[in-house]
């Protein structure tokens, strides 16, 4: 029996959540849930969007299932995401983009590859702060910190990840050429640690150069490791090959626990509709039942979402045109596949 936090979220995330548990419940893996809320539903009943009972319950079980979170405007929150990895230390965000098929309109059918984000530091350290002139702001200064353990850690995390998926080559992204302290001492490290992973093939690109080929060959890149906002932005631009925020999940992986979410928002416009794509969270699902050690279960709800999607009979409306089905109707299709 596994002990894992359960926070629903925000918008669609309730519905996608519990398609999730029920697939995951389907697959037969035993899993005792401690349901917790953050976001804007944290805010209406605790009035605070991360309540010390979630942050308690995540701490005692070590693993948590989310769904999106809106943070709330004004009154001085910050993003309860960016929170959530600073309490617990997840350095580690880890994005799969694996293309579907059944996804046919897309200009690459073949991708597969994995970003690897530093999650703690760089410019999503939070050290900002605006220059006043009689109270004017006539400047704004933001500070990226990279350190040389955060730097090692995760680029270590990288080439390990990489040797045991058996992929064979880690890419680090970096804009050493303008930056050449913060990027720089990021390229540094790594050409450092590449040289104990003799197994893997190791390369480095420049930011704008990577982004580039990404949209040109994506099939050159493997294993992406670099820094947080630059892997922001390449995980997202990853998800676009393969068709999207809806398709793709992430976990944040930290030494005491770990937390594995769909990546998309919570799409307030649509939450009562019940028409919300699941997938991503489902896979969300089995990226962390592989953590619970339960790969088999995790390979067959990957397996299942993959063959419906290929059917292409029983979808949500933004993977199909003019469908009528739903949350529910693609999620019995899933669960009927295992």
């Amino acid at each position: 029996m596994h002990h894992v936090t359960l926070i629903p979220g925000d918008g669609i995330g309730p519905a996608i959540v519990d398609a999730t548990v029920r697939v995951i419940e389907a697959a037969g893996v035993r899993i005792d849930w401690d349901p917790q809320v953050a976001g804007m539903a944290a805010v209406e009943k605790h009035a605070t969007p991360l309540p010390d009972e979630t942050l308690e319950s995540i701490r005692r079980h070590r693993v948590c299932l989310k769904g999106p979170l809106t943070t709330p405007v004004g009154g001085g929150y910050r993003s309860v995401n960016v929170t959530l990895r600073q309490a617990f230390n997840l350095y580690a965000n880890v994005r799969p983009a694996l293309s579907f098929e059944g996804m046919d309109d897309l200009p690459f059918p073949h991708v597969d590859l994995v970003t690897i984000r530093e999650n703690t530091e760089g410019l999503y350290a939070g050290i900002e702060h605006f220059i006043k002139v009689d109270q004017e702001k006539i400047a704004a200064e933001s500070i990226a910190v990279i350190t040389r353990k955060g730097s090692e850690r995760i680029i270590r995390y990288a080439f390990d990840f990489a040797r045991q998926s058996r992929r064979k080559k880690v890419t680090l992204v970096h804009k050493a050429n303008i930056l050449k302290c913060s990027s720089g001492l990021f390229l540094e490290i790594g050409r450092e640690v590449a040289k104990d992973y003799p197994d893997i093939e190791f390369d480095d690109r420049i930011v704008d150069a990577c982004c580039m080929q990404l949209v040109m060959k994506p099939e050159i890149f493997d294993v992406i490791v670099t820094t947080n906002l630059f892997g922001d932005i390449l995980s997202d631009l990853a998800a676009g090959l393969v068709g999207g925020l809806g398709l793709t999940a992430g976990a944040n992986i930290g030494t005491d626990a770990a937390l594995f979410e769909a990546v998309h928002g919570s799409a307030p416009d649509i939450a009562e509709l019940g028409i919300a794509n699941p997938t991503a969270t489902i896979i969300a699902g089995a990226m962390m039942l592989r953590h619970l050690d339960e790969p088999e279960a995790a390979d067959r709800i990957e397996q299942a979402v993959r063959a419906v999607i290929k059917e292409g009979k029983t979808l949500t409306p933004d993977l199909k045109k003019g469908s009528k089905d739903g949350t529910n109707a693609m999620t019995d299709a899933i669960i009927a596949r295992l």
